[in-house]
């Protein structure tokens, strides 16, 4: 499984923009991925910077190439 980095990696070599990793983080979550509550997480039933439309595409493209998700 890819680590946050690599899929920041990925996604910034191949379309040159930046994702948080609580984007990523809640992509794992909608496909159902385990992830980690984080330590400074305020409130583990909300989100404070949910992935944004433009940015979710680009996750998941990164961790189909990363073996994660399926097509």
């Amino acid at each position: 499984m890819a680590t946050y980095a690599q899929i920041q990696d990925h996604i910034r070599i191949r379309y040159g923009k930046t994702v948080k990793t609580c984007w990523i983080a809640h992509v794992k979550e909608m496909h159902g991925l385990t992830t980690r509550a984080a330590p400074n997480r305020l409130q583990a039933s909300k989100r404070v910077h949910p992935c944004p439309d433009w940015a979710r595409p680009l996750i998941e493209e990164a961790m189909i190439h990363a073996g994660m998700i399926g097509k």
